[in-house]
């Protein structure tokens, strides 16, 4: 039976990614097996929907382009990446634990910073300025939440 390729339209259209996403995917590694027409025109094998799904979840999960690219080879290969694919989603979710806690701490700082404002502000007139901004730095939770981003950054530069 002869499998007929699909083309960029029709692989986006199927997984609700844009066709520079496929490209994009494509220049990463993702999609094995992109053929060309004689005109040059790319086609994808009907598989190559289930693997932008895959793709696609993977990355709600939380993995970047990069990982997914280095569990795919070897699961392309024949190999069981399960283990490290398994370490990955645990560290991902250690990741949303703190960051749950940290949302938690900034929440309950904020709602304590309008409380402190509400009475700022009923003690000034309309129109005159309470420098309510000023008084962020002072603010434990807020100034713990600029620090742990800063070192995120730090260690982890923007995945692709």
């Amino acid at each position: 039976m002869n499998v007929k390729p699909l083309g960029p339209r029709d692989v986006a259209s199927a997984t609700g990614v844009s066709t520079d996403t496929l490209r994009h995917y494509e220049r990463c590694g993702l999609l094995p097996q992109v053929t060309r027409t004689a005109a040059g025109y790319r086609r994808y094998s009907p598989k190559a929907v289930d693997r932008v799904l895959l793709i696609q979840r993977a990355l709600v999960v939380g993995f970047s382009l990069a990982e997914l690219k280095r569990v795919l080879v070897v699961r392309d290969k024949g190999g069981a990446p399960c283990r490290t694919v398994r370490a990955l989603v645990a560290q991902r979710l250690d990741e949303l634990n703190r960051r749950i806690e940290q949302l938690v701490m900034l929440r309950e700082d904020l709602s304590v910073l309008l409380d402190d404002w509400d009475d700022r502000l009923a003690k000034i007139a309309a129109g005159q300025r309470a420098h309510l901004l000023d008084g962020l730095g002072s603010r434990a939770g807020i100034e713990r939440t600029r620090m742990d981003r800063r070192a995120h950054a730090r260690t982890n530069p923007v995945r692709s």
